[in-house]
Parts: C-alpha cells; structure tokens; sequence
C-alpha cells in the first residue's frame, strides 16, 4: 500500500475555503485535491459557495477511508465526472479496492454520483429516509444540475441506494470499525454521521456547519436539530470533525456556527414574536455575528423567515 504523508495538525490544511475562489484544483473536476487529515482518512473539501459551473458542483466533502482491506467513500458525489475523478485520486495513493460507498443524506451532492459507483459495483448505504427524499426530489435536483454543470453532468443518472438503514450500519473492514449513524432529525431528511471510535473522528456531514452559513430548508426542525445535536451528536467527544461543507475542524468550531447559531437565532425569533413583529420584520432580525461566514448574504433572510414559521406555532 502507498499512502500520502499525512497532515497530523489541522492547522497543517490550507487556507480557510471561500465562496470566491471558483476552483483550486483545475486539472480536475473536483473543486480541490484530497488531503489526508488523520492517517488513512482523506477529504476532498468542496466550495463553500453553492454549485456553479466552475466549482464543477463539488461544493460538499467527499471523503474516503482506507481500511486496509478496502475502501470505503463518503458520498457519492454530485456528478458521475466527480465520483470517477474521486476515484482517480484513490488510485493514485491505494491500490486497494472501493468496496463501500456511504451517502450522508439525500440530497444531489451526495447522491448523483452514485451512478458512477453503480457502475463499478459497488455497495451503496443511506438511511431509509435520505433514500426517500432522493426518490421524491430527484428528478428535480438531477434537471437543477444539468441546468448548472451542463457537459459536467453528462452520464449522471438517477440510482438509488441499494441498502438502506434505519438505525446503524456498522462495517468492520480491515484495521477500521466504521459507523455510519442516524442520530436523530437534523438538517435534512436522513442526515447521517459516519464516526470511526478508534480515530475518535465523525465525518459529520451537514450535522455540523462552520465555514459558511447553514441552510435552514422547508423540512429542517431547527428545535429537533439542537435536541440531536445536544443527546447525540455532541456526546460523540469527536476530536476531529470533517463537516459537510468547509475543512476540517473541532467540535468547538462547528458548535459555535452549528448549533450556538441556532440557538442564537430562535432567540432572535423569539424576542421578535414576543413583541409581536410580523414575517416581514422578521427576516432582518439581527444576525451580524455571522455575518463572516460563506453564503451569509444568500441564506441569512431565508433562515429567519423560516424560523419565524417554524416558532409561530410551536
């Protein structure tokens, strides 16, 4: 086996991502190169800034774990391009063969690329719920990145996962125990984590946000979302976290953008229903203290407008 010299500091990653670099890896379709954050696990990191055109859509992690005795990928990829050009990189540091590939939820970043994968017969996990909501928003996510990625999303294809999961799909391959785990509801329907105990590392997906601001979506409970993060997903003691979006960090880092977010904006919210301001006045309830983080400008009225629906009525 070949492997990269690992980056056993996390300050040892580049500099920070940002919405305004359009592409660090231009020999690739993949936004920028995999790096080793602990030994044997690496990660592509995507762009910060939504899917484009020039990011090639990979604006999410794509992560792989070499056991030893095979590998398994995080994420199928937002493109059958991404999820070949993933796998290229594999080769490059293992001859070991793809075995697994995890999705972390259902939404097309994390999906679309399992086509790819489908291809080269490899067994595909979500949960139960993340392969529903790929069945239901598919279609549509696959016509929103054509529209987008347009040559780059040539042999993409709608494939489902071939098992689902309600709980836990615990996999022992080679020197590795790798969990992929529902904890509870969070951001989207199906959000897993994949946390390897002995590495003491989670690969949160879009549990946990720090670079740029979180999306709160139609389906996102934001009460639910800090219940699991406070009874599940915290009480993992994770050192290491790899987030859905953004390098990898701690779990104070992603607790101050995630959760402490959330929280910070209910509270805004609820301040705002207490004095019975309306939706209109809602959406610019003050959020300057994020105002730092990637795709801020896009989401931050649209999260306090959701918010305000969701605490209306609770």
């Amino acid at each position: 086996m070949k492997y990269l010299t690992p980056l056993f500091a996390l300050a040892a990653l580049p500099a920070l991502a940002s919405e305004d670099i359009a592409d660090q890896y231009p020999a690739s379709p993949l936004y920028s190169k995999p790096v080793e954050v602990i030994p044997h696990v690496f990660s592509a990191i995507g762009a910060t800034a939504p899917p484009t055109y020039e990011n090639g859509g990979h604006n999410n992690n794509l992560s792989f774990i070499i056991t030893g005795d095979g590998v398994v990928v995080v994420n199928g990829g937002a493109s059958y391009k991404l999820a070949e050009a993933l796998h290229g990189e594999i080769k490059a540091v293992t001859d070991q063969p793809v075995k697994l590939v995890i999705n972390e939820n259902g939404q097309g970043h994390a999906m679309l690329g399992n086509s790819y994968w489908a291809d080269q017969g490899v067994e595909i996990v979500a949960h139960v719920d993340a392969a529903t909501d790929f069945e239901d928003s598919g279609p549509q996510t696959m016509r929103s990145h054509q529209a987008v990625l347009k040559e780059g999303a040539e042999n993409t294809r709608l494939v489902a996962p071939t098992t689902t999961f309600e709980e836990a799909h615990i996999v022992e391959m080679g020197d590795m125990t790798i969990e992929a785990r529902y904890l509870g509801h969070a951001h989207s329907p199906g959000d897993i984590v994949v946390w390897l105990p002995e590495q003491s590392m989670v690969i949160a997906g879009d549990m946990a946000f720090h670079e740029r601001m979180l999306p709160i979506f139609e389906h996102t409970y934001t009460a639910d979302w800090i219940e699991t993060w406070d009874t599940a997903f915290e009480p993992l003691g994770a050192t290491y976290v790899i987030p859905g979006h953004g390098h990898p960090t701690n779990m104070a880092q992603v607790r101050r953008y995630t959760r402490d977010y959330l929280i910070y904006l209910r509270e805004k919210i609820g301040a705002h229903l207490e004095d019975g301001g309306d939706l209109a006045d809602a959406y610019y309830v003050d959020q300057s203290p994020y105002t730092n983080l990637d795709t801020f400008e896009e989401l931050a009225t649209k999260n306090a407008g959701r918010v305000y629906e969701q605490m209306e009525f609770e």
